[in-house]
């Protein structure tokens, strides 16, 4: 099962009472995946789809409390993915359909044109904060998807209305969640990439136990990224190390083969030897290794004028 489904089985069993929350809820589940079916003149039917078994029981319950409704849950085989159930939940009665897009304000009252749907979030639907927390659970559980954090951070809601997408964007962004839009498919795509923000979200929406999940991988991605950089670090610093090694040594084995040594000043021809002798030690090693010993700088400026002598040599063999 996805981190996505997940999440979304944990929403579902959270208890819910208020009569305003369960209308925020089916207002957010409505606009991303319901469907509104017109027959003759001015009837009308609703149909809900969801491929998650406890969001289907939960719609189901928020219905039957809120409309008594009677409704109709089919259940169908995905085609596309031959293994997931799709539950379509069906309001046949065109008095409790009208009333459920009445209440949650996706249809006028007076049905003078049904045609005529309210893509805008109605603010008295998101008044309270409850409802407001709500109502992005429904849109969450009708069209939301979460990525598997272990891979990476996005959270997404695709819906095909423009007003919808900006108002669910404003509606996240009261809550600091730094939502963006784009647009995909001829599809508007409300998104979040920052893990932080997702957390937040899961916090605001009740999802405790997939906030917890998330979190734990947040960190032991971050523990195991600043090993990575550490260890990159070492290693980069280490072949820096062996390089300049290999670079004093042959400084110091071309003035031996041409001038010899013992022509360096005292100072250059004892870190000269004990360079030839000790070739995988580092500089701060060698500098306690002098008869009088220096720090690595000072090790360093000694074998940095070995190597201008070696420099002239090669340019005096290149003439």
């Amino acid at each position: 099962m996805s981190f996505s489904s997940k999440t979304k089985n944990e929403i579902a069993r959270i208890n819910m009472t208020k009569k305003c929350c369960q209308i925020a809820e089916l207002a957010g589940f409505i606009r991303m995946s319901g469907s509104i079916n017109l027959s003759g003149f001015k009837n009308v039917n609703l149909k809900l789809s969801t491929e998650n078994a406890a969001v289907a029981r939960r719609i189901f319950k928020i219905l039957k409390k809120q409309f008594n409704s009677h409704t109709e849950v089919l259940v169908r085989k995905n085609k596309q993915l031959k293994k997931n159930n799709n539950y379509l939940i069906v309001v046949d009665d065109e008095n409790i359909a009208k009333d459920i897009l009445v209440q949650t304000s996706i249809l006028n009252e007076d049905f003078s044109n049904l045609f005529n749907i309210n893509y805008h979030v109605d603010k008295k639907i998101i008044e309270e904060d409850c409802s407001k927390r709500a109502y992005l659970r429904g849109v969450f559980l009708g069209g939301g998807s979460l990525s598997d954090p272990e891979k990476t951070y996005h959270l997404e809601f695709v819906t095909r209305n423009e007003e919808h997408a900006k108002d669910l964007q404003e509606i996240m962004n009261t809550y600091n969640l730094k939502a963006k839009i784009v647009i995909r498919k001829e599809n508007y795509v409300v998104y979040i990439k920052e893990s932080e923000k997702i957390v937040d979200f899961l916090n605001i929406v009740g999802a405790h136990n997939a906030l917890l999940q998330l979190e734990n991988i947040r960190v032991f991605k971050d523990v195991r990224n600043n090993v990575n950089r550490v260890v990159n670090c070492e290693t980069a610093n280490m072949n820096k190390t062996i390089e300049a090694a290999l670079r004093q040594v042959s400084n110091i084995e071309l003035i031996q083969n041409t001038i010899g040594i013992e022509k360096l000043p005292e100072n250059l021809r004892e870190i000269a030897y004990l360079r030839l002798e000790n070739k995988d030690v580092t500089l701060v090693e060698l500098g306690k290794m002098l008869t009088i010993p220096i720090g690595k700088s000072g090790v360093n400026h000694r074998l940095r004028r070995i190597e201008k002598i070696a420099d002239r040599i090669r340019e005096e063999v290149k003439e």
